[in-house]
């Protein structure tokens, strides 16, 4: 009776981590471990998946391109025609909204003013036409800087 206890426990278990392990696979921290398509940061926001691309090497506030690309959790491009959203840009003591709009397949664009600093934060907010909107938080050069820090180049090899 108690080996066939001990049994069912350690299957149980086995289920549990497995479970558990599927759940975190789309942590922050997994996803920045992942070679995103286009060099930017990706996100989990709900159902989907978003690539933040931002210029790295604007050491001005200027105006440049924000691009966000939205997929599935298995990487298949989300249409982005008749979607519509925003980033908030913390950048230094600056905060920047930029206004997104589609941009062919699955991709949103804008521009605004900021300067590529270590520390951004960026908010990307997006509604896709009959669906909520979606949140996601973004460091999108913590993980370049880390990298540079390190020793190691702040490009990713393609």
């Amino acid at each position: 009776m108690f080996r066939k206890t001990l049994i069912t426990v350690a299957a149980a278990a086995s289920l549990f981590s497995l479970s558990t392990s599927a759940a975190l696979a789309h942590s922050d921290e997994y996803l920045d471990t992942q070679a995103a398509p286009h060099g930017g940061q990706l996100r989990m926001a709900g159902i989907y998946h978003f690539e933040l691309v931002v210029a790295k090497d604007s050491k001005e506030a200027k105006d440049n391109p924000v691009i966000v690309y939205v997929t599935d959790h298995a990487g298949t491009k989300v249409p982005t025609t008749g979607a519509k959203g925003t980033v908030t840009i913390l950048s230094g003591k600056a905060k920047t909204t930029v206004d997104l709009a589609p941009d062919g397949d699955n991709r949103l664009k804008g521009s605004g003013v900021y300067a590529s600093t270590p520390d951004m934060k960026a908010v990307v907010s997006i509604t896709l036409p009959g669906k909520a909107a979606e949140q996601a938080r973004f460091t999108p050069l913590a993980k370049a800087a880390a990298m540079a820090q390190d020793g190691h180049s702040g490009h990713m090899m393609h």
